[in-house]
């Protein structure tokens, strides 16, 4: 069995029953693009973290320009492939720019479900629903993927389910976005519990959707023609665009964290311009370039882009000699692993880990975001058990519920009769807030400061 080029790049709009139009020269794929863009999902990005939470230097990056960065490789690449993919196979109904827009709109919304303070904000869920007093009796009820989708809760779960369902919740599958560009965001195509099976293929390291969520992207994967992996749980084979969305990422964030630590003074010039030269095929051939930057914010930018060429241009070539694997199903490792400059790729990350991911200012704040979000939720939860059990609620869980914007209580939240649905209004709500408001929220109340003080 394999996957075909003809059902992989569906046009398709998940939720929508109108029939296809004609190709224009603003494509469907184009407007996947659009409708992420103008979501107020894709504008709270620009405050939460990236690497640096909350950061008082306009430079530093926020998952905004992190996912316009990745977007931006993302189409390069997909373009690349493209042109060669369609001539490859002969596809006459697609361009190369339609492989590009797909991959350049799943880029864009890579990160949108992460919950404020990046991969501290995650873990802060998952320790909550196994440790905090109120989380942890109330997910020990559940059981299968309802359980585990809080107890491994996951921001790639959490965007899916944003685009495909609480971004314009009004509308059947969300913002209606095309199967193609929804199955290429999803970087791991399974639910959360697989019954103990253990699968070792990249596409199953994580989960992609929630319980809840399970039809949607069933709906997703049979109009794109993906491979069901397991018969009795929700897991297909990965679409092949989603190596190059996850390529682009990875890319993006191990290029530019290096210099993004030069800029806050983690790294020396020196130092960075070796990580860079080790990555670029003829570094000898830059010097004479080189000698004409005189400073270093200068030379670092200039190697920063030479070092994401030559890594496209990689990820490109180890994509098409595996294209009948991926195609297949068969292909179990990202293309990072493939890499000719693999080692000095992995080399960024290291120095990223050893010298930026736990400088002080990182881990202090990630460290009070990480009490931030737990005692969020544990407050809330208290909040909509006592009004959902108990109809006249104490005036504290009132005033609590009142500050849950009513999206996430109609047909849940307060009103909901089950733990499972109550607790997905929770993390919807508190997932989606910014890194800033989380805190403010946060210290309101707590009583650390008032409205207006």
């Amino acid at each position: 069995m394999t996957m075909h080029w003809v059902n992989l790049l569906s046009r398709k709009r998940l939720g929508s029953d109108r029939p296809l139009t004609e190709s224009t020269l603003r494509t469907d794929f184009q407007r996947d693009f659009d409708r992420i863009v103008f979501s107020s999902a894709f504008r709270r990005m620009q405050d939460k973290t990236q690497v640096f939470p909350l950061s008082r230097i306009d430079y530093v990056r926020t998952r905004l320009t992190h996912s316009l960065e990745a977007s931006s490789i993302g189409r390069s690449l997909g373009t690349l492939v493209g042109e060669q993919v369609i001539a490859r196979h002969r596809l006459k109904d697609f361009e190369a720019s339609d492989f590009g827009d797909i991959v350049a709109a799943a880029c864009l919304a890579h990160d949108i479900g992460n919950p404020p303070f990046g991969h501290s904000g995650e873990d802060a869920f998952r320790h909550w629903a196994r440790e905090a007093d109120y989380g942890k009796r109330r997910v020990q009820v559940l059981s299968g993927s309802e359980r585990e989708d809080f107890l491994s809760f996951e921001g790639n779960a959490q965007g899916f389910r944003i685009l495909a369902r609480l971004q314009n919740p009004d509308n059947p599958g969300g913002l209606q976005l095309t199967c193609a560009t929804l199955a290429a965001f999803t970087k791991y195509p399974r639910e959360s519990w697989l019954g103990g099976s253990q699968y070792h293929e990249v596409g199953a390291k994580k989960f992609g959707f929630v319980a809840e969520d399970i039809p949607l992207f069933e709906a997703v994967a049979e109009a794109v023609g993906l491979l069901r992996r397991d018969p009795g749980y929700a897991f297909w084979s990965r679409h092949p665009l989603a190596f190059l969305v996850e390529a682009a990422d990875d890319i993006s964030y191990r290029v530019i964290d290096i210099e993004d630590g030069f800029r806050l003074g983690y790294l020396s010039l020196p130092q960075v311009e070796d990580l860079y030269r080790a990555l670029i095929a003829s570094p000898g051939q830059l010097d004479r370039r080189l000698s004409r930057i005189g400073d270093g914010k200068g030379r670092v930018e200039f190697l920063r882009a030479k070092v994401i060429n030559e890594a496209i241009n990689q990820s490109m070539a180890c994509f098409l000699d595996n294209e009948e694997a991926i195609l297949g199903g068969h292909q179990i490792q990202p293309l990072m692993e493939l890499l000719p400059k693999r080692e000095a790729m992995d080399r960024l990350i290291e120095v990223a880990r050893e010298r930026i991911y736990c400088a002080p200012e990182v881990v202090e704040v990630q460290a009070a975001g990480f009490q931030v979000i737990w005692d969020l939720l544990e407050r809330f939860i208290q909040a909509l058990d006592d009004l959902s059990e108990h109809g006249e609620a104490a005036p504290r869980s009132r005033m609590l519920a009142y500050l849950v914007p009513s999206q996430f209580k109609s047909g849940r939240g307060e009103r909901a009769q089950g733990f499972y649905p109550r607790l997905l209004s929770l993390t919807d709500f508190v997932s989606g807030m910014t890194d800033s408001y989380a805190v403010s929220l946060y210290k309101k109340i707590t009583g650390i400061s008032l409205p207006g003080k």
